[in-house]
């Protein structure tokens, strides 16, 4: 590629002379990064440009930050969780993951903000320097201006660098414009202007918004679907739990039934066994009846004393325990 250029410019040159031998070849170059650097509205909306960038960088660093601390707690947690909400908590990072990395392509890409932002910026200066390189080729009729950034030039002498002289060239149009667009606004003022429209441009922005909100849409969509399925989750998990809340107090209340019934089966027997003997009217068999409900009633009073005897003694080792524990408390002050 470098050969193609030199070859070109060596091709140039010979023609150049070959048509112009007598009053010569004039050549001369330009060096566009230091015509930048000395652009005052250039480098002011470069920093800004590179603080608003600073910023879109901070705020991804941030983001992503965020995301590998969730990952770590994740798989510290991983031991207490189902498998369901590690899924499900996976998920969740993996989307706010992908909605970072399009947030970063969408600044940082090929077509991306920063890009589209600096060519923006540097169009129109490369206008006014490619103005300023025509207009002084045409009025000291240079045949040949290279651009130092952009050629290979093995040597180049001070006195063909044209550089300052499209500064100073810039300089004096911008301070011209800016006092045209003063007198304009002036202007302006009195009457109404009527905008020039870029149909282009117009329909290139719209186009962009339709994507943005499609893409947001899809977005907003997706969280949607997820935060649903995850209501219907927790749904169904508390209906399940309310359902085993109700089966363990069936079951509670199925015991306590039992228990109560259990209770009294020796005093159904006695009122059974009486009525069958009463029909009898034999003496002996109501005396002996009788002797069979007092040793029931016995076994009934003996049951219930001993349930006393053992509240009583579970009391009395509580109360043992607390005095014991004042003690302790009281010997520890004391001290």
């Amino acid at each position: 590629m470098k050969n193609s250029v030199l070859f070109l410019l060596t091709l140039v040159c010979m023609i150049s002379f070959s048509v112009n031998a007598q009053r010569g070849v004039r050549i001369g170059y330009i060096d566009t990064e230091f015509i930048l650097e000395n652009i005052p509205e250039y480098q002011e909306a470069t920093a800004q440009l590179n603080e608003k960038a600073n910023k879109w960088k901070n705020e991804i660093d941030a983001k992503l930050s965020a995301i590998e601390q969730k990952r770590k707690d994740l798989s510290n947690e991983k031991a207490l969780l189902t498998k369901e909400l590690i899924d499900e908590r996976e998920e969740d990072i993996a989307f706010e993951e992908k909605e970072i990395l399009d947030y970063q392509q969408k600044r940082f890409g090929p077509n991306g903000d920063l890009f589209i932002q600096k060519k923006q910026l540097m169009q129109p200066i490369q206008d006014q320097i490619f103005a300023a390189v025509q207009d002084m080729a045409a009025t000291k009729q240079y045949d040949i201006i290279l651009d130092k950034s952009e050629t290979v030039m093995l040597y180049s002498a001070k006195q063909y660098d044209l550089s300052d002289i499209v500064i100073r060239s810039i300089t004096r149009t911008a301070k011209r414009t800016q006092a045209e667009s003063k007198a304009e606004r002036r202007a302006a003022e009195a009457e109404e202007l009527v905008p020039e429209v870029n149909y282009e441009l117009e329909a290139r922005e719209k186009a962009l918004e339709e994507k943005k909100a499609e893409r947001e849409s899809a977005i907003e969509k997706a969280r949607q679907e997820k935060l649903d399925a995850r209501a219907a989750k927790v749904k169904e998990a508390e209906e399940r739990r309310q359902k085993i809340l109700e089966e363990r107090e069936k079951a509670r209340q199925e015991k306590l039934d039992a228990r109560k019934t259990t209770d009294e089966p020796e005093v159904k027997a006695e009122e059974t066994s009486k009525s069958v003997e009463t029909k009898t009217e034999e003496e002996p068999k109501v005396e002996e009846t009788k002797t069979q409900a007092q040793l029931i009633e016995e076994n009934r009073q003996k049951k219930l004393a001993e349930r006393e005897a053992r509240k009583k003694e579970l009391e009395e080792r509580k109360k043992k325990i607390l005095e014991e524990r004042q003690k302790a408390k009281d010997s520890i002050n004391n001290k």
